[in-house]
């Protein structure tokens, strides 16, 4: 039985849980078939959100790479990182290599305001600051320089919590952790003694988890503030909604029971001050030339419950904006991509063509898949469904209306060469193709090299069990390769 040859695009969590569970259900086939993977990253480094999307100080959730890794370092799967879909391969390339192809590249793009001054020098999406404190390749690690006193992160989700928190909490504090030095070394000089987070809705609707919540009032030398007003369940929702959610919902009830404790506190006058706000939307942010304040206005829930501005506005004296109020997924090239609610279409992650028929051999994973929804081990679930169709698919078994497969025009079983009869011997079709085009993927190994880079500068440093390279330049020499523009 010939070896399935299947590509998974991206290798954060959502990719990593697919190729786990091509591994897994396809050993648990009532015929097993031998999978190959191979797992492609436009960076030379793994794990996508883990190691670029978690603040540095969450030590216990970026230890999930730990658990990534068994799947890195399975036989039966490849790295090959450096390799970018819509510059160095196509889509077509991908379908004409391989049986199956699984996008799995998450959300990299912060949703807009849509409010006069958000283009402003100053106002920054959060993607783009949580790129930056993580050391992302892509991010000049000298764009910032925490010059502003006051900041204002408009959001109440968890990424919210993390620019907040690692804006207002003692720099020294994070010596060590993986941050890279020049990030850190523009913390330590950072002016910013305020953070404002603001919400449009009240605490009962607030996205964060109470875990995420109580870290802040745990911030050595940091006063919580929150306005009792803002935080009473009743005085902007006359519904008595916000109240119900208190009672019935854990989550909330969690959340609102930290929140109440901080409303009641007497200000201590601490050097350092984290407002958070509740029904508050942002209308404009002010200029001329630089972020120098942003303006709110005062929201509720009328007694039907909708949504509404009061017309009380008040503005901020704040240097700097950053804007959390959710994420979007950007389209692959050539890959179909539903511009609404900025997902590949799918049904249980068969992508979709133009007409609503399934596309041969085309799957999809992770928030590009449902949107951004979840936390990182929903994936774990979701990528089990995208498997399940593509196997069912490829190896046989009921479909969606139960027929037996095969079902004319899903299955594709190209003639193997004689160098993929059993998915080993000589180079695939990909690596073919790449070698073809002058590209030299980094591989697993490579990444190593990358990872004893980090251990050995941490420890030139003084500084924790890893530092992360701050540079492309950085991460391709650690893999001995030229770095690649």
């Amino acid at each position: 039985m010939r070896t399935l040859q299947i590509a998974v695009v991206g290798s954060g969590p959502a990719g990593l849980y697919t190729a786990e569970a091509l591994l897994k259900q396809g050993a648990a086939l009532d015929v097993p078939h031998a999978i190959k993977i191979d797992v492609i990253d436009r960076l030379p480094t793994p794990y996508g959100l883990v190691r670029y999307g978690v603040a540095p100080d969450h030590k216990s959730i970026k230890s999930i790479a730990e658990k990534l890794r068994t799947v890195l370092e399975h036989d039966g799967v490849s790295f090959v990182g450096g390799v970018h879909l819509g510059d160095d391969v196509t889509r077509e390339d991908l379908l004409a290599s391989y049986d199956a192809v699984v996008y799995a590249t998450g959300a990299m793009r912060d949703r807009r305001m849509g409010i006069p001054g958000e283009d402003l020098p100053g106002s920054v999406a959060a993607t783009d600051f949580v790129n930056w404190y993580s050391g992302h390749p892509d991010i000049d690690p000298g764009k910032y320089t925490l010059d502003a006193e006051s900041v204002a992160v408009i959001g109440v989700g968890n990424v919210a919590v993390d620019v907040a928190r690692i804006l207002i909490r003692d720099p020294e504090e994070l010596r060590q952790t993986d941050i890279s030095q020049p990030v850190l070394d523009t913390l330590m000089t950072s002016k910013v003694r305020e953070v404002h987070m603001i919400g449009r809705r009240g605490p009962a609707q607030a996205k964060f988890t109470t875990k995420e919540l109580r870290e802040l009032g745990e911030l050595p030398g940091v006063e919580v503030v929150v306005y009792g007003g803002e935080a009473d369940l009743d005085t902007f929702d006359p519904t008595g909604e916000s109240a119900r959610l208190a009672e019935s919902d854990r989550h909330v009830r969690g959340n609102y029971t930290v929140i109440k404790e901080w409303a009641g506190r007497e200000p201590a006058g601490s050097a350092r001050r984290l407002f958070i706000r509740f029904w508050l939307r942002p209308t404009e942010i002010h200029g001329p030339s630089q972020v120098s304040g942003l303006t709110l206005e005062r929201t509720r829930l009328d007694e039907s419950g909708k949504f509404v501005g009061t017309g009380t506005y008040d503005t901020l004296n704040v240097q700097m904006v950053l804007r959390s109020v959710g994420y979007q997924s950007v389209p692959l090239l050539g890959v179909p991509f539903d511009d609404r609610a900025y997902v590949v279409p799918n049904a249980e992650g068969r992508v979709l063509g133009p007409d609503g028929a399934a596309l041969p051999g085309e799957y999809v994973a992770g928030w590009l898949k449902r949107g951004p929804t979840g936390v990182i081990g929903t994936n774990k679930s979701d990528a089990a469904e995208t498997v399940r169709a593509l196997l069912a698919d490829l190896a046989g078994g009921p479909g969606p209306d139960e027929a037996q497969l095969p079902r004319a025009g899903l299955l594709r079983y190209p003639e193997p060469g004689p160098e993929a009869a059993d998915g080993n011997g000589s180079a695939s079709r990909f690596e073919q193709l790449l070698a073809s085009r002058g590209i030299r993927p980094v591989s697993y190994d490579d990444w190593l090299g990358i990872e004893n880079a980090e251990k050995e500068l941490a420890a030139s440093l003084g500084r924790g069990a890893r530092v992360k390279l701050s540079s492309r330049e950085e991460l391709h020499r650690a893999c001995g390769l030229a770095a690649r523009f």
